[in-house]
């Protein structure tokens, strides 16, 4: 099973959003050394403990910056942009880097409706997703609706595309014939049954000729269960956060975060995302991974692990890059 790395430049507290980026491209080439298979960026706007806006000029800075990982986004927001310039843009980025190229692809839009304003597009463009796609892989193909109009350096380059789904969008990747991106943000049940809908709905493209499936997921490794546990505990408070005050928060130490005064239902929400992600020593994660992607026959996993503590979050990768005996680069 191949093991990839998204990242969120996620910001933390007293480093601010510079760093949190040069610490993205710096974690880009440990994941390398460790031997992980992709590096993912992703988009943000206007989330203060995110730095992530921009994920093909970051992806870019990424593939800079290793020599072997491929590099891509997970992804960028479709609806936000349009699909002539996302060709674009990957095009480049497939030219200076060839054959190191992902195209992750997301149907989500602006947070709050200030963003949405800010971005020129309101909630309703997320409707249009699957048209968007098409046009946009039309523009590598050069099948679309515009004569005359050529994107290049896209057109006639390959760059694999991914559709980050939840739900129906699962339905869409097989519509399409693309490989899915899929999290258990509505439990491991659902994610099955979705997985299972894709499986069955799949038809073969010139893109990807058999379902492909990857499961994206925090995980935290570490000697004991508790000190694991702990690691996830900054993301998934600003996780917590978010849902009762509108705001992604800077990432804080667990310590402080644990010792803060909480409602009631806030810590039990904290609990439950904590429950909803894997954390564990090595034979704890083993298994949990295990039943995991059984159901599933996921191909990939994608950890999505943010941590307060850079060095922890490190040697959490590390320890999972042993577990899942991940091939070293020469």
């Amino acid at each position: 099973m191949r093991f990839s790395v998204l990242d969120r430049s996620p910001v933390r507290r007293d480093r601010g959003p510079a760093q949190a980026l040069r610490d993205t491209v710096a974690f880009a080439a440990d994941a390398e050394r460790l031997g992980y298979h992709r590096f993912w960026v992703s988009e943000h706007h206007g989330v203060p403990g995110v730095a992530g806006s921009a994920p093909t000029v970051l992806a870019a800075a990424v593939a800079g910056a290793t020599s072997r990982i491929r590099v891509g986004t997970g992804g960028v927001m479709l609806p936000n942009h349009r699909p002539l310039v996302v060709a674009e843009q990957f095009g480049v980025l497939e030219a200076l880097h060839p054959g190191r190229i992902d195209m992750g692809l997301g149907r989500s839009v602006g947070f709050t409706r200030g963003v949405r304003s800010a971005l020129g597009h309101g909630k309703e463009a997320a409707d249009d997703f699957g048209a968007q796609v098409r046009e946009l892989l039309g523009f590598f193909t050069g099948d679309h609706a515009y004569p005359g109009v050529h994107a290049y350096p896209a057109e006639g380059l390959h760059v694999p595309p991914f559709l980050l789904a939840t739900g129906s969008g699962a339905d869409l990747a097989a519509e399409l014939g693309l490989p899915l991106v899929i999290a258990p943000v509505r439990g491991e049940r659902a994610l099955a049954e979705a997985v299972s809908r894709y499986r069955d709905g799949f038809r073969p493209s010139e893109w990807a000729r058999e379902p492909y499936v990857v499961v994206s997921t925090a995980i935290a490794v570490a000697d004991s269960a508790a000190d694991a546990r702990r690691l996830l505990v900054s993301e998934a408070w600003a996780t917590v956060y978010s849902r009762s005050h509108g705001v992604f928060p800077p990432l804080e130490p667990p310590g402080d975060v644990l010792a803060a005064p909480m409602t009631d239902r806030e810590r039990r929400r904290l609990e439950e995302t904590l429950d909803g992600q894997i954390s564990g020593t090595p034979a704890e994660v083993a298994d949990r991974l295990g039943r995991l992607t059984e159901p599933t026959g996921a191909a990939e996993i994608l950890v999505t692990t943010a941590a307060h503590d850079p060095s922890a979050r490190f040697d959490s990768f590390a320890a999972l890059a042993r577990l899942a005996e991940l091939p070293t680069p020469a």
